[in-house]
């Protein structure tokens, strides 16, 4: 298949669902084969196999580094190498201040941070070792562009991911490695039934109100849906964007302006 990505091997955390596989789909289609890595193998078999076979499973647990490394391995075994990675798994939760809980705390971090550290690590030995350079691309937020009353651990962890991006980006490009990463704002989609839920708990509103609210403040007039990211984490792995370096985007609909 020809396309903007065609003959490259590409790797998708948490790409079983939402807005993981919303890339995935938007890459085969640009002619990329993809490794569907996710922590359900199971459910990430069955997207694999709804997509195609550009489409392949593979089993990932971005806290663990054995899964990590395993990963990375099988890609290479089956594709020959790694051309881009895309760090879109990911984990929220809110509360207030005095209700956070050191559980809460380092499952964000070890998910959030952690895991797209150490998968940018991987992805990049990888990529050095195959010698021709490679694509990455963080998944921040913008909730990682100022904080948020309830939403502090969650908007540090992304606050954190647009700094490893900067870092990464400023280190690896020697290597003609190019790490950027895409700030999202309001996504919908079934994950946003659990987020809704919180602020009902701790803004005392009825189930709904909040997702409604959101999308009515967005400035393009609703939220984003997954299909709203795909161009540029398209643009962002291609040889169009070659010279762009450590930077986040925002894909918001005029959320945040920076």
């Amino acid at each position: 298949m020809s396309g903007r990505l065609s003959g490259k091997s590409a790797l998708i955390t948490g790409s079983a669902r939402g807005i993981g596989r919303a890339f995935a789909e938007a890459y085969v289609r640009e002619g990329a084969t993809v490794a569907i890595a996710d922590i359900d193998l199971d459910r990430s078999s069955r997207t694999a196999s709804e997509i195609g076979s550009a489409a392949y499973a593979v089993k990932l647990d971005v806290t663990d580094q054995a899964s990590i490394d395993a990963a990375i391995c099988a890609v290479e075994e089956r594709q020959g190498g790694l051309d881009i990675l895309i760090n879109n798994a990911a984990l929220f939760d809110l509360a207030p201040i005095v209700e956070i809980s050191r559980a809460s705390y380092d499952r964000l971090f070890s998910i959030n941070v952690a895991g797209t550290l150490f998968m940018m690590q991987a992805a990049a030995r990888s990529m050095i070792a195959k010698g021709q350079g490679g694509k990455i691309i963080n998944m921040a937020s913008q909730a990682g562009r100022r904080g948020e009353g309830l939403v502090a651990v969650y908007c540090a962890t992304k606050a954190a991911v647009i700094s490893l991006t900067q870092s990464a980006g400023l280190d690896l490009i020697k290597h003609g490695i190019n790490v950027n990463a895409i700030a999202p704002g309001v996504v919908d989609g079934e994950h946003w039934d659990g987020v809704d839920a919180l602020f009902a708990k701790y803004e005392n509103r009825p189930l709904g109100e909040k997702k409604k609210l959101v999308g009515a403040e967005v400035p393009f007039g609703r939220m984003g849906r997954a299909e709203d990211l795909t161009g540029m984490a398209i643009f962002l792995a291609s040889a169009d964007a070659d010279y762009i370096v450590a930077q986040t985007y925002n894909v918001d609909g005029g959320n945040w302006m920076s």
